[in-house]
């Protein structure tokens, strides 16, 4: 822990990476909060993130839309990206006490962050990335709650809770309602898609825990963006009771809709991350590296289900040895999943456990694979 940042007023912090990326994030936004009760804190994110945030209780008291910086964000459909250089000449327009970066490792982020002209900067800094006032070294293979936690408590920001959570307001239920209708029995959300085809399991497996689900009474609901579409509706395609909700709901009809299942099962994505902070039961698909980094450390309410492929399908490359292993199979070119060796056995069991003690697992599941369960 280091010390508290005298006089803060104003403080940004840079996190403008995507939704499961910023959920990561919220329990070092509550330690902030909590340390520094009178600040005005800002989010310097992208329009993902001011659509989410924008009048939501919560500790961030504003997003400030970040341009498309080269490295750091991408840019949405009609934006033109911005050279790092001409935004840092824009950035002290509206200074800032203290800037925190949770953006990864720096090389890009650590320059955005000492643009801002705060008097004290603190973040992530891997080999080769400028220093901040305070940082902590990036090192890949680290929970991201933890990896956050760190960072603030370098400006003597203390955790108040180890779980991301956010509020579900009034409007998110009623749109969710509108469009979905109120659950007839329990609803299970899936959502088949993920950015990177590596962190996808197979329509198809998905198409097989639907029907299964469905022939024990549940309710099922597609998800996934306007590009995910084409996945979403093979899921959907096994039976004509499943309902593809693709485009239907904005982000905060999302976060009705995911709030009001019983369960989600996706893959390692922001939906999926986005469910377990509004206090959803998830059963997720992992890559087992993912699984240090981004699954829920509770077992409680949420179940990860890794595949424990390390090399590459067609290649045969040890993708957990790149040096900078941001995505399974970063040491090579190749795209195909990672992930589809994962059992459809294994994720309806613990889609039960979750929701159903009828067929909650009583032998290896319920405890250690060797079924000691000590």
């Amino acid at each position: 822990m280091g010390g508290l940042v005298d006089g803060v007023g104003r403080m940004a912090v840079l996190r403008a990476n995507a939704l499961g990326d910023l959920v990561f994030a919220l329990p070092a936004l509550d330690a902030l909060r909590a340390a520094y009760p009178a600040a005005e804190i800002v989010l310097l994110g992208g329009p993902l993130h001011a659509e989410l945030l924008t009048g939501r209780p919560g500790p961030v008291d504003g997003v400030a839309i970040l341009p498309p910086v080269e490295g750091l964000r991408p840019p949405a459909p009609g934006e033109t990206p911005v050279p790092v250089e001409d935004f840092r000449a824009a950035a002290r327009t509206a200074p800032y006490d203290l800037a925190v970066q949770i953006h990864g490792g720096g090389r890009t982020s650590n320059r955005v962050a000492a643009a801002l002209g705060a008097r004290v900067t603190a973040g992530l800094r891997a080999p080769g990335s400028p220093p901040l006032d305070r940082w902590v070294p990036y090192v890949y293979y680290q929970p991201e709650i933890a990896r956050y936690l760190e960072v603030v408590g370098l400006v003597g920001a203390a955790p108040v809770t180890l779980r991301p959570s956010l509020a579900v307001t009034a409007a998110d239920v009623a749109e969710a309602r509108r469009v979905a209708g109120p659950p007839s029995r329990r609803r299970v959300v899936i959502h088949p898609g993920a950015t990177d085809p590596r962190r996808r399991w197979s329509a198809a497996r998905f198409g097989l825990v639907a029907r299964e689900l469905l022939s024990q009474g549940y309710e099922l609901v597609v998800t996934g963006t306007p590009d995910e579409l084409p996945v979403a509706a093979e899921v959907a395609s096994v039976d004509s009771r499943i309902r593809t909700l693709v485009g239907e709901l904005s982000l905060g009809g999302l976060v009705g809709l995911l709030a009001g299942a019983a369960a989600v099962v996706a893959n390692d994505t922001g939906p999926l991350h986005l469910a377990a902070a509004v206090g959803t039961p998830t059963v997720g698909v992992y890559w087992a590296g993912n699984v240090i980094n981004s699954a829920p450390p509770f077992r409680a309410r949420h179940r990860p289900v890794p595949s424990w492929r390390v090399h590459c399908p067609v290649c045969g490359a040890d993708c957990t040895r790149d040096l900078y292993p941001a995505r399974p199979g970063g040491g090579c070119l190749h795209s195909e999943s990672f992930v589809d060796d994962v059992p459809v056995e294994e994720v309806l069991q613990a889609v039960y456990d979750l929701t159903d003690p009828r067929h909650a697992a009583t032998g290896p599941l319920a405890g250690s694979r060797s079924g000691v369960g000590y």
